[in-house]
């Protein structure tokens, strides 16, 4: 599955399907909480969190190729992903974009 955050694929020409998403919530364990609380204090990279938003971003992204796939697309297009907090240490990840098929 082609994936681009661009409107359009250079030399292609397609056919829109819709909008298509996928989404997680992810947290830390509570352990790996106290530990990044306290890297608060001296500073420095939470690599806990990253590891843990780079996990929720696959998940959502394969399960919005996933959904794309159902519909049939060669591509999705406009790609983006976004974010929110749902509690504290839990996160939100959405991938979205439009499904496309080539003509």
């Amino acid at each position: 599955m082609l994936i681009v955050t661009t409107e359009h694929i250079s030399g292609k020409e397609t056919e829109m399907l819709g909008l298509v998403k996928g989404s997680t919530i992810q947290t830390v364990n509570a352990f790996k909480d106290i530990g990044a609380g306290l890297k608060t204090l001296i500073g420095g990279e939470l690599t806990n969190y990253n590891e843990m938003m780079d996990k929720a971003r696959k998940i959502a992204t394969d399960r919005m190729v996933a959904e794309a796939e159902k519909l049939g697309a060669d591509a999705i297009v406009c790609f983006r992903y976004s974010t929110s907090s749902i509690m504290q240490s839990a996160a939100e990840i959405m991938a979205y974009g439009t499904a496309v098929k080539f003509k």
